[in-house]
């Protein structure tokens, strides 16, 4: 069968496996939660990864169970879009026959594929799903092209390449092993552990971040108490407050697609499972803009910068290219705070555009459902953040109670509140709301 969308022609030989692309580049968009799932489809994913908590390295802010992860499959899959499930943890004995077991849910719904990081739960998996697709997590460390054609070999279709990598290295794996896709992070978190393999969760609070429960305690607050090292000094600005040694900058390589491609990076990934729908809506929007800009544009250039201002707008550690141009170790940490100020508030997302028990008077105004994030006020000046076109503004006029229908003064975000609010113009559903502080 061959399906036609945002001009990419699939030819789709089973229900789980995609064998032939036209556009083989691909935007992959993190899940933390179906509601998030929704929005990185919406605002232009061509995939997203999701995985329930107790084989995904996102154990606490991760909202799916079995039930929830064969819904998020089934409403991908008629969006004509694809899923891979993430069953990365590094598996201990307790683990396997748990793994067993969770794996017979997809036996009719099966994912486009799995992200897997240890070769005992890839085995599990080739037992009860031989033709499934495989994918190498990032958290297998794949730095070389000879262990890339090693997993080539065993019949991995698809490796989430080490961060540690740089761009010569990357075109050299693709250069030796031309018929293996190649993944890599551009946007998020880095971690200052090699690839994420750190103990420092476990051995201050008895978290392993390698069964997805690390408690970020990189991005705490330290103070130097003794550094003895001849000639190898680290390079510490500490206030009275102590410094932020550990923290690492947030990767961004929006303006660096195209050399990505040019190595052999077929797809983009974005980190941030546990990032907020306001947070994910921007930057897959931004991504899929970049992505989507012709080479031919004489403009490219400035327009990419154009979005990436946009992206400067969240809350972030400060950016790095990270290793894709050689930085040394250091250059990457952020020691002066954990994060930037914020500029603007998440405010709210639009769930709905029509209300039937309400009517107002005047045509200029028209009335929209929100879901509350945080503190709302008559006469607001917000941005609807839209997922198919430009940002708009407008003024609130009047706030209502969803269930009541009776005039707020103001509304609270918490427990899923729902409010209509008054607006001028009509925004995107799936737009979110923001406000300047």
């Amino acid at each position: 069968m061959l399906n036609l969308y945002k001009n990419q022609y699939i030819l789709i030989i089973s229900n789980f496996n995609l064998i032939f692309m036209k556009n083989k580049h691909e935007i992959i968009a993190p899940a933390g939660s179906f509601e998030k799932l929704v929005c990185a489809i919406e605002y232009g994913a061509d995939a997203v990864y999701a995985g329930i908590p107790d084989f995904s390295l996102r154990a606490r802010i991760n909202k799916f169970n079995d039930e929830k992860i064969i819904e998020a499959i089934k409403y991908v899959h008629r969006k004509n879009k694809k899923i891979y499930i993430t069953t990365n943890i590094f598996a201990h004995n307790h683990h396997v026959e748990l793994f067993k077991k969770h794996l017979k849910i997809y036996k009719n719904n099966m994912p486009d594929a799995f992200i897997v990081s240890d070769v005992g739960m890839i085995q599990t998996i080739k037992d009860l799903y031989p033709d499934v697709r495989i994918h190498l997590s990032t958290q297998a460390n794949t730095t070389n092209w000879q262990t890339a054609k090693y997993w080539f070999e065993q019949g991995v279709k698809r490796i989430v390449l080490a961060r540690e990598l740089n761009i010569n290295e990357i075109k050299k794996i693709h250069k030796k092993v031309p018929k293996l896709e190649l993944e890599y992070f551009v946007h998020g978190a880095m971690c200052m552990a090699y690839s994420g393999r750190c103990l420092l969760s476990s051995w201050q609070v008895g978290r392993s971040s390698n069964l997805g429960d690390c408690a970020q305690n990189c991005r705490w607050q330290y103070s130097l108490v003794e550094q003895k090292r001849e000639n190898d000094y680290i390079p510490v600005e500490e206030d009275k407050n102590g410094t932020y040694l550990l923290n690492s900058k947030d990767l961004c390589l929006i303006e660096y697609l195209d050399e990505l491609k040019d190595a052999g990076i077929t797809s983009f990934k974005i980190e941030g499972r546990a990032k907020s729908v306001y947070y994910l809506s921007q930057i897959v929007k931004a991504y899929r803009r970049a992505l989507d800009i012709k080479n031919t544009d004489n403009e490219k250039k400035k327009k990419i910068r154009k979005i990436k201002k946009e992206i400067n707008k969240l809350v972030n550690r400060t950016y790095t290219t990270g290793f894709l141009f050689g930085e040394c170790k250091f250059k990457g940490q952020e020691t002066k705070f954990s994060h930037t100020k914020e500029e603007y508030e998440f405010v709210g997302e639009i769930i709905d555009l029509e209300n039937k028990k309400l009517k107002i008077k005047s045509k200029n105004y028209h009335l929209v459902k929100i879901r509350v994030h945080n503190s709302l006020l008559v006469g607001d000046r917000v941005e609807f953040i839209q997922p198919n076109c430009d940002n708009i503004f407008c003024k609130i006029k009047n706030i209502y109670d969803d269930k009541t229908l009776e005039k707020l003064k103001s509304a609270h975000g918490g427990q899923n509140r729902m409010v209509y609010i008054e607006i001028s113009k009509i925004p995107e559903v799936f737009s979110v709301m923001r406000k300047k502080i």
